[in-house]
């Protein structure tokens, strides 16, 4: 069967088309048919699709909605352009995986789409309306492109860590609170820690029972999380993902009483606040240039720009601090994971983040280290090393298909 994996925001949408055997499950392999992006839908939006080793078709076109941006996508995956087997038509289409962020505590793993789920999505916008209502288009778009006869199925960020202990997702404040409104820690990322943990399973040849590690998802969004016996219980994200690590532009972890102080001397809504915190702090606020890791080390490294340096240092040490947590959490670890694409392409910032962890044992073997990037995966510590050190690139959307797949045979 084949399966478009969708990732919608307000203005964007992200793709991946995949070819999954008819028996689907948990061991399929699905085949990665094409993948892309299309940017600022609403008016003139950018598009850019490729499809297996082609050259990317990148174009711009008037695009009112993510409606009209799916019709394009299926116009061009059927066309002779894209060249890719077994898609003639929109009925080539199987069915429609969607990554949906927050699934508060209704949603524990991926389901199919029904007008239950829906009210169900709804329900949760106020966890995360920034997020919420875009997944919804999506969905609403793929029904009015393909007729709601065609299958679709929500996978959830939040569903991996909804084996978090309850000691471990609770909030120290008034108890009624979680009870009236679920004030808790529902951690994000979710689909991509669980990818990673199960390909180290793999590459390691572990069972769920034998997983004990520490995994961070380390993009322009971070998060962490302790994975034992195979289940998340416990990560650094929260009831938003504000909380947790040093992001691109978000600010992490602080005293809450930076919000009324700040509003009060800066004259801001509360609503002004939390933006800043989302947007215009992390690495950005922190540098004053870029949210950009990459431009950041550059910065650093060449011109000795003392914030540029200084945003890298407290992001690797939010990160180990975390780490030495999780130890703490699991009485130790056999592995660290880094994933993500600052944990995949950065082999400073990984080095910057264990370089206080030799007391655990913690060796990297720095040609390994610097030489694993750019989709490369495998071991950056020694053979002597007391805790394994991997990189393993994350592949959600890959996730999202095997889920669906799974879902539809069943």
């Amino acid at each position: 069967m084949n399966i478009l994996v969708l990732n919608c925001g307000s203005s964007t949408l992200k793709l991946q088309l995949f070819a999954v055997g008819d028996n689907g499950g948990p061991s399929a392999s699905p085949e990665q048919l094409a993948g892309g992006m299309v940017d600022r839908i609403g008016g003139q939006a950018i598009v850019s699709l490729q499809a297996g080793a082609r050259p990317a078709r990148k174009s711009t076109a008037p695009l009112r909605d993510h409606r009209a941006a799916i019709d394009l996508i299926i116009n061009w995956a059927s066309s002779a352009e894209s060249g890719i087997e077994g898609i003639t038509s929109i009925a080539d289409i199987h069915a429609v995986g969607h990554r949906v962020v927050h699934g508060g505590e209704q949603f524990k793993q991926s389901v199919k789409i029904d007008k239950t789920v829906l009210r169900g999505i709804e329900d949760c916008i106020e966890l995360a309306p920034l997020h919420n209502p875009a997944n919804l288009k999506g969905i609403e778009a793929a029904t009015a492109t393909f007729g709601p006869g065609l299958p679709q199925v929500a996978v959830f960020d939040t569903s991996f860590h909804h084996t978090l202990p309850d000691h471990a997702f609770l909030y120290a404040i008034p108890y009624q609170l979680y009870r009236r409104y679920r004030l808790r820690r529902y951690g994000f990322h979710g689909t991509s820690h669980r990818f990673v943990t199960s390909r180290y399973q793999q590459l390691l040849g572990k069972t769920p029972p034998e997983t004990k590690i520490i995994t961070l998802h380390l993009g322009n969004g971070c998060s962490a999380a302790a994975i034992l016996a195979g289940k998340s219980i416990d990560t650094s994200m929260g009831l938003t993902p504000l909380e947790g690590l040093v992001m691109g532009t978000r600010s992490g972890d602080l005293d809450p009483a930076i919000l009324d102080f700040i509003a009060s001397k800066e004259g801001l809504s509360s609503h002004s606040v939390e933006s800043m915190l989302n947007t215009q702090s992390g690495l950005l606020g922190i540098s004053g240039l870029t949210n950009d890791m990459r431009d950041l080390l550059d910065e650093a490294r060449e011109n000795g720009d003392r914030r540029a340096r200084l945003a890298v240092e407290i992001f690797c040490y939010r990160a180990c601090k975390y780490i030495g947590a999780y130890l703490a959490a699991m009485n130790g670890a056999d592995a660290i994971i880094f994933t993500g694409g600052i944990g995949e392409n950065s082999p400073e910032v990984r080095r910057g983040i264990c370089a206080n962890l030799t007391w655990m044992g913690i060796e990297l073997d720095e040609e390994q280290n610097v030489l694993l990037f750019g989709g490369k995966e495998g071991l950056v510590s020694t053979e002597s090393s007391r805790v394994k050190v991997l990189v393993i690139p994350t592949n959600e959307e890959l996730m999202i298909a095997i889920d669906t797949a799974s879902i539809l045979v069943q």
